[in-house]
């Protein structure tokens, strides 16, 4: 790498560029974008698995998906699974098991995604935040697959539930 230069820089994204020499002598600027690690949770009680329902503004749609969220600063991916599930959900998690840890677009982005599968659930208090206008959903295990390939649909769902699936989780 020749040079790196930050040129957006918000509380949620970093973004820039690397000048980069190429095998052949030129050089090449390579966009990026940084975002914070997340964690996305794979919660099964019993033959059901627990979506949130919740429209994403950013696409304009209202989506079924995986709970989801940051890992804030020296969090573990099951310690913020167990945080966000309580959050988002109103459940905890008896048991919490790291699936797969993920580079995710890789030709653009600079971001680590962190797949967990909890079980053992139990009820407790939701407690969303400020921003966080969702409802949980269940859906039978068996219809899960198809569910998170319908459309609307996202890469964190899709792929969370596929490797639950690969798995032998479902």
């Amino acid at each position: 790498m020749v040079e790196s230069s930050l040129e957006y820089e918000t509380g949620w994204v970093q973004a820039g560029y690397d000048l980069v020499e190429q095998p052949n002598g030129t050089t090449k600027r390579y966009y990026w974008a940084e975002l914070a690690t997340a964690v996305v949770v794979l919660a099964r009680a019993d033959d059901q698995l627990l979506f949130v329902e919740q429209y994403r503004p950013t696409v304009r749609e209202t989506q079924m998906e995986l709970p989801a969220g940051i890992v804030e600063a020296g969090e573990s991916y099951t310690t913020a699974a167990r945080r966000e599930l309580r959050e988002e959900t109103g459940f905890d998690a008896g048991s919490l098991s790291l699936l797969q840890d993920v580079a995710c677009t890789t030709g653009l982005l600079r971001h680590r995604r962190g797949f967990v599968f909890a079980e053992d659930l139990t009820p407790v208090e939701q407690s969303l935040d400020d921003n966080e206008f969702l409802t949980p959903r269940t859906v039978p295990v068996d219809e899960a697959v198809a569910i998170a390939r319908e459309q609307p649909t996202n890469d964190a769902t899709l792929e969370g539930v596929l490797l639950a699936s690969e798995e032998g989780l479902l």
